[in-house]
């Protein structure tokens, strides 16, 4: 079955190769070697068959098998990529890699002789006019290619310069100008040069009686004909192509929507000629003032947008501008425009021709190539420079359009726009005020005198037509109730692709039938659902004093509690499967607020994570809004009043806001500048966010006032669309290059103010930045940093969360009153207090989300002097302990007592950071038990669990947290198979950290052909280099042996790393991305205790050290592992494996003493199988014989020889491709990699379970007794 399968592959892919006849086989060999990749038989052609042995396991039979089959296939693809005639003399041969070397030995030997007449065909080849140049170059690249082939190196420029000589005599003009160019040419620029000048001269050809147009899908150039029409004229030279005149004559056809090329043309002969010409724009359907677009061909500069010329001169002698299809367009005038790049560089542009008829603004290429300016078309990119000077670049849409900053004539667009129709500005402003609403329900509400009355005949807003087009809409159901709360409509949005600022990514809708008023709320998970709902049925249940009778939703899970709704009467309706049309209302009322959201959004220009302060904006207006059914209001029929709305402003737009009475000064500014963003419901006031401080407010802070001034509402099109970047590390993105960047801002400082009866803080957050474009790079990309923990009280206090911290801190605070820490007293005479510091942590749950805020108070007792503040220190993990000498702190910071501020705190137990904090706690805890206060307890009876968590906590304040499923950053996860332990969110953390959450995967930690070795150059950030050693170094060691060489050979240049050192370790980065859901899977089987160890000899050439590696596994999965360089020097690899095998022998006996504590087996353990892969180390290790030549080993022989006949281990001998320690030594191709990472107990987790691979499932389940794993934590 297996042979048949694989022969239809075979047929598949052989197909696309071209059959080898003896000729080009280097070519064939390596697409031979692709196809033999991708199916992974490629191994045999370098891997002997595996030998028969006696005694043969299932295993080995197993590899044999699949070597043989992989071999069949091997040498099936490689006969039929092969002409019939080469298939009869080698089809007798038995094995692919016996017909492999034959066909290299045969046909690799004629590569001498090939490579003379390849030469050969370089150095005579010449171009000839009868052929495209284009052509003959791209063959002289593919004899170039084939020098690559045979590993013949040509310097590049002296390949440009050979090509050059080469071309046709009538080509001499360009020759001479290439020769002559001071600067060296590449492949690519010279066909660039090639390509135009060929472009030019076909169109030359085409240009009979006449200018021409000849159309194509790239440039199409235009130059003067010699006709008697147009070639009487003069050309006259000149920046920006002179002034046009024209006396008189027919203004022609109009057709502008067909228009590819274009020129000037004059009525009288003696007029001047200036010719322009285009690429090929019959694509293009709408007019844009804005761009600019470069004409390769055209004599002067095109303007049709009046805005953007600095001066002008009217021009009335009736000059036209002739289009490719005979249709004209008049010239109004004359004037010069400046052009501001995004690189911050200007174009200044003298005589312009103001052309308001054409579809778009022309840059001449020719007047900038008289002018000095150098043009360089390569990659679908524009650049232009000047003497060496960049100035700016452009991008390939058609035609190379400029990369230009438009603000300001965006302003004046739409001013135009504004300032055209009293009424229509009146009109658009009122559109933006609410929100974007259709136009018809503003003309009802301009009828029922809520807003002014404006024309609205013909209104179309830009920004709704892009964002809520839209298919068509269902039928709909004309029977609706007609009392308040009948009937409820509900659903939930998804915007999990975009999380808002506070992390919400669903909304809930509930919408009243009757009156169609709409409540929204904000979740953070689907399961917030039904709780949003409870909370909504208080509100509406008891301001209308009658009771919801029946809820409509869809049949998603969220409402699935039939008890909740059976308790409160309410009848629960679902629709069909697959039909939302049957909850009509709550779709369409998502279409229209996402649309609103949208129009919003893009109209103001905030970034898209602002979505949910819009929703609720758009809710808000929505409510004040007539709708089709009612032809009133939902809020005037839901509050039984008619809303007022003079009120109302642009979401997004600037405003002044006074200060508040206490904040005022007697002299000095009254006022700061804010954004308006929102509505507070129950309140008449507006708020806003600050984006200028004083010494009052600070910047990011939000306010609520009644007082502001809105000028004229103009849209803040100024902010940037910020994205997850982790401030702390941007100096290294995912390329492989390293940048510099300024210092981090603080992190944006949340408002204090009380919130109302219906907020919108906790999920809002707006990001702001000002001032010149670099300015407003370097603030972007820090302005967004949400995963970060405050590193001060002040900035935790600043925080979005500053809620949640204080509610962190107040535990903390009570914790440390209820066990009598401290008490206030006065500070004696000659004592000097110690300050206090807070430390903030979010702690996370398995699946990533924000589990609790901790917050810790320690002491900063650095300042401590031994043998008067303390005498003895040990142990790094502790809680409170009786303090034997007197302490003095400082009052908290955030919390001084009233009345006592100059009192301070007398400890009376031991806090965090007292030097002798750890032995107080230590001698407490020691009469009880040894661990700390983050605890696992497991084991196979539940009353014996029960019973050790109720004498904690008669000796410790501890919080039972139930069953373990995050413990420091690490996940378990309970399947059918096991347990397992994984760090993907850690992981996950770390990429966003390290801006490298959006690399390529890769499938090796390390490239095992690169050797890293001492920086000599410029070295990188050290501390941000460490960092990434440090956060890679804690998944190394928790769960991720297979990146443990890795970590360890990039942590030896951590004192001077360089440029290839922060590459490798983009590379480990990269590596985790693609293995981020791998977890360290124990399955309870196999059962036995066993160890491998490895060693490399001399893989650091600037020391001449070796490497060790080993690791033991149990259950199935790696218990303990480590790759360290070796201290000593050896002189064989016998003596590098030898070292290796006693540090595992140390590393074993411990083990085997630490199992001996965990009552797992009621029988005794046998001694611990180590693997080795070298013959020499496992007789060494057994013998018994002194030998002078490794006698300088003996003390670890000694130790090694004691260990085995103590019964505490035993060495056997394993193959390297058997042995998993292999990949702790050295960097390993991808299959090796993956095969050890199984080996070891590494699997992807599918579901909460994991996948069990067949080929290590060979022995039988035995349960461990792991599965009441449980999890106490916050002891104290």
């Amino acid at each position: 079955m297996t042979n048949s399968v694989s022969m239809k592959d075979m047929h598949k892919t052989i197909a696309k190769l071209e059959k080898f006849s003896g000729q080009d086989f280097r070519r064939w060999q390596k697409k031979m070697h692709f196809y033999l990749t991708d199916l992974k038989v490629v191994y045999v052609l370098s891997t002997p068959c595996p030998a028969v042995v006696e005694n043969e396991t299932l295993d080995q039979t197993r590899s044999r098998s699949k070597w043989e089959n992989a071999d069949y296939i091997c040498r099936g693809h490689i006969l039929n990529g092969m002409s019939d005639s080469l298939f009869d003399i080698y089809h007798n041969i038995e094995s692919a890699k016996e017909l492999w070397d034959r066909l290299e030995a045969k046909y690799m030997a004629e590569d001498a002789s090939s490579k003379k007449f390849l030469v050969g065909n370089f150095i005579n080849y010449k171009m000839v006019d009868a052929r495209p140049v284009m052509e003959q170059y791209h063959e002289l690249q593919r004899i170039l290619g084939q020098f690559a082939q045979y590993d013949m190196k040509m310097d590049e420029t002296i390949s440009v310069s050979s090509i050059i000589d080469k071309l046709p005599r009538s080509w001499k003009d360009l020759k001479n100008n290439l020769k002559h160019k001071k600067e060296e040419l590449t492949m690519v620029e010279l066909g660039s040069h090639l390509q135009i000048e060929q472009s030019i001269r076909d169109m030359e050809k085409c240009s009979v009686g006449g200018t021409k147009t000849v159309t194509g899908s790239s440039v199409n150039m235009m130059e003067e004909g010699e006709s008697s029409k147009a070639g009487k004229g003069k050309r006259k030279s000149g920046k920006g192509g002179g002034k046009v005149k024209n006396e008189a004559g027919p203004s022609g056809s109009k057709d502008p929507g067909k228009q590819s090329g274009m020129f000037v043309v004059p009525t009288d002969n003696s007029v001047e000629n200036y010719y322009v010409s285009m690429i090929s724009e019959s694509f293009y359907v709408q007019d844009d003032d804005i761009s600019w677009w470069v004409d390769s061909g055209a004599t002067c500069h095109v303007c049709k947008n009046l805005q953007w010329f600095k001066d002008f001169k009217p021009i009335e002698d009736g000059s036209l501008l002739k289009m490719g299809n005979v249709a004209t367009e008049p010239i109004k005038g004359l004037g010069s425009v400046n052009l501001v790049f995004t690189s911050g560089n200007s174009l200044l542009l003298c005589n312009v021709l103001y052309v308001p008829g054409i579809r778009k603004n022309l840059v001449s290429g020719i007047v900038l190539n008289k002018c000095g300016y150098k043009q360089v078309m390569e990659s679908d990119k524009y650049i232009l420079s000047k003497h060496g000077t960049f100035v700016g670049f452009g991008y390939l849409n058609g035609m190379f359009k400029l990369n230009l900053d438009v603000s300001f004539i965006n302003n004046f667009v739409c001013m135009a726009s504004t300032s055209s129709s009293n009424n229509c500005g009146k009109s658009e402003l009122w559109h933006a005020r609410l929100g974007h609403v259709h136009y018809k329900r503003m003309k009802d509400m301009s009828k029922m005198s809520l807003t002014p009355a404006f024309d609205l005949n013909g209104e179309k807003c830009k920004t709704c037509m892009l964002t809520k087009i839209t298919r068509q809409p269902f039928a709909k159901n004309i029977n609706r109730d007609t009392k308040v709360l009948e009937l409820v409509h509900s659903d939930l949005c998804d915007f999990h692709s975009t999380p808002s600022l506070g992390n919400k990514k669903y909304v809930v809708t509930f919408i009243d039938d009757a009156t169609r008023y709409c409540y929204v709320y904000l979740c953070h998970t689907k399961d917030e659902a039904l709780e949003k709902f409870k909370i909504y049925k208080e509100e509406v249940e008891f301001y209308h004093g009658v009771k919801i009778k029946t809820l409509r939703t869809d049949r998603g899970g969220e409402y699935y509690d039939l008890v909740y709704f059976q308790s409160t009467g309410i009848i629960h309706q679902t629709t069909a499967p697959y039909t939302p049309q049957q909850n009509g209302i709550s779709e369409r009322k998502n279409r229209t607020l996402k649309e609103m959201v949208n129009s919003m959004l893009t109209y103001s220009g905030l970034s898209d994570g602002f979505w949910g302060e819009a929703m609720l904006t758009a809710c808000y207006l929505l409510n004040r809004v007539p709708n089709k059914r009612n032809k009133i209001t939902p809020y005037e029929l839901w509050h039984k009043k008619v809303p007022k709305l003079s009120y109302l402003r642009v979401w997004g737009c600037r405003a002044v806001v006074r200060l508040t009475d206490p904040k005022i000064n007697n002299i000095g500014q009254r006022g700061i500048d804010c954004v308006f963003i929102g509505y507070p419901e129950n309140s008449k006031c507006y708020r806003f966010y600050v984006i200028e401080s004083n010494a009052y407010v600070s910047v990011h802070s939000v306010i609520e006032s009644r007082d502001a001034d809105f000028g004229n509402e103009d849209r803040f099109t100024s902010l940037p669309k910020p994205t997850d970047m982790i401030a702390s590390s941007s100096n290294f993105g995912t390329s492989d290059q390293v940048t510099v960047t300024p210092p981090e801002p603080s992190e944006p400082r949340r408002s204090v103010r009380a919130r109302k009866a219906k907020s919108f803080g906790d999920d809002f957050q707006l990001y702001l930045v000002e001032g010149s474009r670099n300015e407003i790079e370097f603030q972007y990309q820090y302005c967004f940093n949400i995963d970060e923990d405050p590193r001060t009280y002040s900035e935790a206090m600043a925080s979005r969360d500053a809620a949640f911290w204080k509610e962190a801190i107040q535990d903390e605070i009570d914790s440390i009153m209820h066990n009598n820490t401290f008490q206030l007293s006065d500070l004696p005479p000659g004592c000097k207090p110690l300050n206090s510091k807070w430390i903030f942590k979010r702690k996370m749950k398995v699946d990533g989300s924000i589990d609790k805020y901790k917050a810790r108070l320690v002491i900063q007792g650095f300042r401590q002097k031994e043998g008067i503040d303390y005498f003895d220190t040990y142990a790094p993990l502790f809680l409170n302990g009786e303090l034997d000498e007197e302490i003095y702190m400082r009052q908290p910071e955030g919390f001084v007592f009233p009345g006592n501020e100059n009192k301070v705190c007398k400890l009376v137990m031991s806090l965090y950071g007292l030097k002798q904090a750890p032995k107080q706690w230590h001698q407490k805890f020691d009469d009880v038990v040894l661990s700390n206060d983050d605890m696992l307890i497991f084991g196979t009876d539940q009353d014996q669990v029960d019973t050790t968590k109720a004498f904690l906590s008669s000796k410790f304040d501890m919080k039972d947290m139930g069953e373990a499923d995050v413990i420091l950053g690490i996940k378990i996860i309970r399947g059918e198979h096991g347990i397992t332990i994984s760090q993907s969110h850690y992981i996950e953390k770390m990429l966003n950290k390290f801006n490298m959450k959006d690399c390529s995967p890769i499938g090796t930690p390390m490239d095992p052909t690169v050797k890293l070795m001492p920086n000599k150059g410029v070295t990188v950030n050290q501390l941000e280099y460490s960092r990434a050693i440090g956060s890679l170094m804690y998944a190394m060691l928790s769960t991720r042996p297979d990146i443990a060489y890795a970590v360890g050979k990039l942590s030896q240049h951590t004192h001077n790393p360089g440029l290839i050192h922060w590459q490798a370790i983009n590379r480990v980065f990269k590596y985790l991305k693609g293995t981020m859901d791998y977890g360290l899977t124990y399955s309870g089987f196999p059962s036995v205790f066993e160890g491998y160890s490895d060693a490399s000899w001399i893989t650091n050439k600037e020391d001449y050290s070796s490497t060790s590696g080993w690791i033991f596994l149990l259950g199935g999965g790696a218990i303990c592992w480590a790759s360290k360089k070796q201290t000593c020097i050896t002189t064989s690899t016998m003596e590098s494996e030898f070292v290796a095998l006693a540090a595992a022998g140390k590393e074993a006996e411990w083990l085997r003493n630490l199992i001996y504590e965990i009552p797992l087996w009621d029988r005794q353990i046998s001694s611990i199988s180590i693997r080795c892969d070298s013959q020499a180390t496992l007789a060494k290790a057994y013998s018994g014989v002194y030998k002078g030549k490794s006698r300088h080993l003996g003390v670890r022989h000694s130790m090694i020889r004691d260990l085995i006949t103590n019964g505490v281990i035993s060495v056997v001998f394993v193959k390297s491709q058997h042995n998993l320690a292999d990949h702790l030594t050295k960097g390993l191709n991808r299959d090796l990699v993956k095969n050890s990472a199984i080996g070891v107990g590494l699997k992807c987790k599918i579901k909460g379970a994991t996948y069990m691979s067949m080929k290590f499932s060979r022995f039988k389940k035995l349960g461990l007794g792991f599965d009441m794993l449980m999890k106490d934590k916050d002891i104290g």
